[in-house]
């Protein structure tokens, strides 16, 4: 063996992907221990054989391995689902071609990517989900707390939303609240006595998520079983596809035939099934840059946009925080039997400072972890947060560019973020300007300056 077949077997063995190897009779050349670990079979039992000696339950017209060789044909992203040596159930996605020299076939290489753990996992999620549509509260708009104009904007016209059956488009940023809008928009409308159901568009690989979404029809691949897909399950209710914008340009061709049409056609399936299903779909990166980038076809997004929700992120609305606050008080008080009273004015003002990449969900997880560790009738101080905010004192890079990006440019951020804090301060010390100031630090003529300035007063 020269030093470039050292160097090529070393890689191949060490992917990830199974990886077979038949020469121009069927009979294996190659097979690595990734592939051995998916079928349950050791290499040295493997060599030399055909496919379907080694596993009983694989008829060599539905391989495609078998078939990329005989046609001298590509298969790209082709599920397989069938039995291991053990008789265990196995889901892979397989991509298969002919290797060719002075234009005869020679061979043909599969490479395989495992399904099975992510398969089941996903069908346990779409029971679980099942069962808290029958036993679950649902967010509502009564749920999405904040004070500030623009989230009221939103909600809004989310609530005017509801009482139609256009699809709607929820972009924010990781962690703001887009679940909330979508349950909000199908359990205040019309469709809200009918099925509601969620998919991660993002934890499911695409040739996967097709099958999910559309169903399969038995024999469409190996294994293959009739089965309803996630849009014939939500038929006179809502399908809510969150995170759309991981979805491949192809699959997203292939969803705006059903939102033009209003049918399905099943994997493997020669019929067409008409379902009314209205879609929801979240984003968390803006659509302008991903149709920029080719990553949204213009088409899809323009058909799916109907309407367009833009949930703000919480470093944009800072006086929900407090608001966000107390709520987050009272539930984990509640169902982790405390009575923690809340933050400390010093906490309070380093929380109105914060820009909270993470969102509510980073505040949320905040609050639970210091109640976790708080004694009853306790305020929480700096200490309870110490490591927090001492790893943000510089001003990070997603800070710097949002300043950079305001179109005021820094000195109206700084006013922005001094409105804030004043605000709150002047909030809890119940509009006593002298207390306000003690509060803040600054002098009570200073103090009137900014509230007249601000229109607090």
């Amino acid at each position: 063996m020269n030093k470039a077949e050292t160097i090529l077997k070393a890689l191949i063995d060490n992917l990830e992907e199974g990886i077979h190897i038949v020469d121009d009779k069927g009979r294996t050349i190659y097979y690595n221990e990734a592939m051995g670990k998916i079928e349950g079979l050791k290499t040295e039992n493997v060599m030399g054989k055909k496919v379907t000696e080694v596993l009983k339950g694989i008829k060599e017209e539905n391989s495609t391995l078998m078939n990329a060789m005989k046609n001298d044909k590509k298969y790209k992203d082709v599920i397989q689902k069938y039995n291991d040596f053990y008789g265990k159930e196995v889901t892979t996605i397989n991509t298969s071609f002919p290797i060719n020299m002075n234009s005869e076939v020679i061979g043909a290489i599969e490479i395989s990517k495992d399904m099975t753990r992510l398969k089941e996992l996903n069908e346990k999620l779409c029971r679980l989900e099942d069962i808290n549509r029958e036993k679950s509260e649902h967010y509502k708009f009564k749920d999405i707390i904040t004070n500030s104009t623009s989230m009221e904007k939103e909600i809004e016209k989310s609530m005017k939303a509801s009482l139609t059956n256009s699809p709607v488009v929820i972009y924010g940023e990781t962690g703001c609240g887009k679940e909330l809008f979508a349950q909000s928009i199908h359990y205040n409308g019309i469709r809200n006595a009918k099925p509601f159901i969620a998919i991660n568009c993002a934890a499911i690989p695409n040739e996967l998520l097709e099958s999910i979404l559309f169903g399969t029809v038995k024999g469409s691949f190996t294994g293959a079983e009739n089965k309803k897909g996630l849009f014939e399950e939500a038929d006179k209710g809502t399908i809510l596809l969150d995170e759309i914008n991981s979805m491949s340009t192809n699959l997203q061709s292939k969803l705006l035939r059903v939102l033009q049409e209003g049918y399905i056609r099943p994997i493997g399936g020669n019929k067409d099934i008409d379902i009314d299903v209205r879609v929801i779909a979240t984003m968390n990166e803006e659509p302008e840059k991903l149709m920029e980038q080719g990553k949204l076809r213009k088409d899809f997004y323009y058909r799916l946009s109907v309407v367009k929700i833009n949930v703000p992120p919480l470093r944009e609305r800072k006086e929900d925080i407090p608001l966000l606050i107390d709520n987050f008080f009272k539930y984990y008080n509640k169902i982790l039997g405390k009575n923690v009273k809340g933050i400390s004015e010093e906490v309070m003002v380093k929380f109105l400072e914060y820009d909270w990449p993470g969102n509510v969900r980073e505040l949320k997880n905040y609050i639970e972890s210091a109640i976790n560790m708080a004694v009853n009738d306790e305020t929480l101080t700096l200490e309870y947060f110490e490591n927090k905010f001492n790893k943000n004192k510089k001003l990070t890079l997603k800070n710097l560019e949002s300043i950079i990006n305001c179109e005021e440019g820094l000195q109206s951020y700084m006013d922005t973020m001094e409105k804030n804090i004043i605000m709150e301060a002047y909030a809890k010390s119940n509009k006593n300007i002298t207390c306000c100031a003690k509060m803040l630090k600054i002098s009570r003529q200073n103090l009137q300056y900014k509230l007249k300035k601000y229109n607090l007063l």
